[in-house]
């Protein structure tokens, strides 16, 4: 099981248990990834840290000092 961490700008768009698609951008030594519909992003991976799963389970949903903050789980 594999988590990842994006961030979300509002709340109320996901809930614990939603099953999003991903969608893998690429930059010239990274990659990054978008949750659904553009719900949340995360922040830029490694070739080697490359996501192989194109859907994930949300798995907790959190408010900080710094945002909004959603965990996925992947079948990795």
């Amino acid at each position: 099981m594999r988590r990842m961490e994006f961030k979300m700008e509002r709340m109320g768009l996901l809930t614990v248990g939603d099953v999003l698609p991903v969608t893998e951008g690429k930059l010239p030594g990274s990659y990054y990834y978008t949750l659904g519909q553009a719900y949340a992003m995360s922040a830029n991976y490694t070739f080697g840290e490359r996501l192989q799963s194109k859907e994930g389970t949300v798995a907790a949903i959190e408010e900080t000092p710094k945002g909004y903050f959603v965990t996925v789980e992947f079948d990795e």
